[in-house]
């Protein structure tokens, strides 16, 4: 699948946020877990790429069957608006 610069970023982007499940990202852009973490080895430095696995490996609020509230979500009062997200514009 070839992905142009913003979509890469804003991938990218989806893959560091904390709340932001892997589901997520599979639902607005069609990647799996496993082509989420192909494209960040990919386009990161390997530093910075081995951190976000450490960051995210096991990590509760990435996979939605793992997260322990059901409804709604949580938003930190410090996140900025996403222009570019197709769901948010529903």
């Amino acid at each position: 699948m070839k992905l142009d610069l913003i979509t890469t970023d804003r991938i990218i982007e989806m893959a560091w946020e904390d709340r932001t499940t892997f589901e997520a990202i599979e639902f607005q852009f069609g990647l799996k877990e496993q082509n989420v973490i192909k494209l960040m080895r990919k386009e990161m430095k390997p530093k910075s790429f081995k951190m976000w696995r450490k960051r995210v490996q096991g990590r509760k609020t990435k996979h939605e069957k793992l997260r322990t509230f059901s409804e709604g979500r949580f938003k930190c009062s410090r996140q900025k608006q996403i222009t570019q997200n197709s769901i948010s514009k529903r």
